[in-house]
């Protein structure tokens, strides 16, 4: 295969591998080259479909599976992440850092971001749009034991955007290369870039700016091919994450439309991408994560599984967050998780109306006692992993 950062075949110098490799598996790789005819970037043609468990690296950062689990605000805290790695996801991201935030000290915070021994290989996502203050945050993060820095250039939400950060960047395209030669002389870890296609619909920045984010010192690209206008409306177009990956020599992550394992092969053999990225599909449904690494062969779990995630969940957040905190940031895990008809509407809009989350889990085990021993195997499986406290401020602004 083609020698690149996006295959499977291990980058020459191993000295600057990611040095946590703690839980990590180390998968099967893809056939011999002699087995299967590749594209331009080493992977498969649409007409062999491609195993999602094979290894990958950016730059040195060995990542185990083809699939991330997306950086979302409000959502990927510690315990979405760490239930993302058991689920199958390669690699995981925090929600975007506010750089403004970093520097002055007074962002609203979520809470202290936390870093496990399970969760590595790590991505901090940061956001801004002045080169020096990125590159501070950067070398905060990447001493606080982050393998890769990701920049948001996607984020479509007005309180980001009228900043001249998230997706505005597409259209200051010097600025955008002059944060990401900023970030990546910064540090010493990859540094990535998430972004959109473009602020208005049908717009094709995406692949005038790609080429040369990669040129600033970017090490791989995630596209989300929706406009900022879009929102989360209509279809990701990944005619569009396919012309990207031929316009650049690092690996492409494709996000958008992601829920199922027959996507995700559609799209890593149609496009060429090295990964596939899953967002709003894991909320509250990690089942999806292993349906789509095709450990599971539905994402339907039983009612006793479902609440006895949620507990563990819970739980976890409870410890990261604070009582407090926690109390109100769970209330929309209760819809996602019990939501699609697992339990009755009703019983959704009664655990959203407890006070405290000790209430919850009061109903929660009457409903489902059986719940209680699986969450209990969760607890002892996670126990005595290493932490490392980051005290930075998390935006609590949408994600893109």
């Amino acid at each position: 295969m083609t020698s690149f950062t996006g295959t499977s075949e291990e980058p020459k110098d191993r000295k600057s591998v990611v040095r946590r490799t703690s839980r990590t598996r180390i998968l099967p790789l893809l056939p011999p080259s002699s087995m299967v005819k590749t594209g331009r970037c080493g992977l498969p043609f649409p007409s062999v479909a491609l195993e999602l468990r094979t290894r990958w690296w950016i730059g040195p950062v060995e990542v185990p599976s083809r699939l991330v689990l997306a950086p979302m605000a409000g959502v990927s805290v510690q315990a979405f992440r760490r239930q993302g790695r058991r689920f199958g996801a390669g690699l995981v991201c925090s929600e975007m850092v506010s750089c403004a935030g970093i520097q002055h000290g007074n962002e609203r915070t979520l809470g202290y971001l936390l870093i496990s021994a399970d969760e590595h290989p790590l991505a901090v996502q940061i956001f801004g749009s002045e080169p020096q203050v990125m590159a501070d945050a950067a070398r905060m993060v990447e001493a606080a034991g982050a393998d890769i820095v990701d920049v948001n250039f996607g984020c479509p939400v007005r309180k980001v955007t009228k900043t001249g950060a998230g997706a505005t960047m597409l259209e200051d395209p010097d600025r955008a290369c002059a944060v990401i030669e900023a970030v990546a002389s910064a540090v010493s870890v990859p540094v990535t870039v998430k972004m959109r296609r473009g602020l208005e619909d049908g717009s094709r920045a995406c692949l005038e700016l790609g080429p040369r984010l990669v040129e600033a010192g970017a090490a791989a690209l995630t596209l989300h091919p929706r406009s900022a206008r879009q929102m989360y409306t209509g279809r990701a177009d990944h005619a569009l994450t396919a012309e990207l990956v031929e316009r650049v020599s690092v690996p492409v992550i494709a996000s958008g439309d992601i829920t199922t394992r027959e996507r995700a092969l559609d799209v890593l053999s149609a496009s060429g991408c090295a990964a596939v990225m899953v967002g709003r599909a894991a909320q509250g449904n990690p089942w999806v994560l292993a349906e789509i690494m095709g450990e599971s062969e539905t994402a339907q779990p039983s009612r006793e599984e479902v609440a006895g995630e949620l507990l563990f969940f819970m739980g976890e957040t409870v410890r990261e967050l604070g009582e407090h905190r926690a109390t109100g940031f769970l209330k929309k895990f209760y819809g996602w998780y019990l939501g699609g008809g697992r339990f009755p509407k009703p019983f959704k809009q009664e655990l959203v109306q407890l006070r405290t989350v000790g209430e919850v889990e009061q109903r929660l085990l009457a409903a489902t006692p059986g719940a209680a021993e699986i969450a209990e195997r969760l607890r002892d499986e996670t126990a005595g992993l290493d932490e490392l406290m980051l005290p930075l401020p998390i935006s609590a602004f949408g994600g893109g």
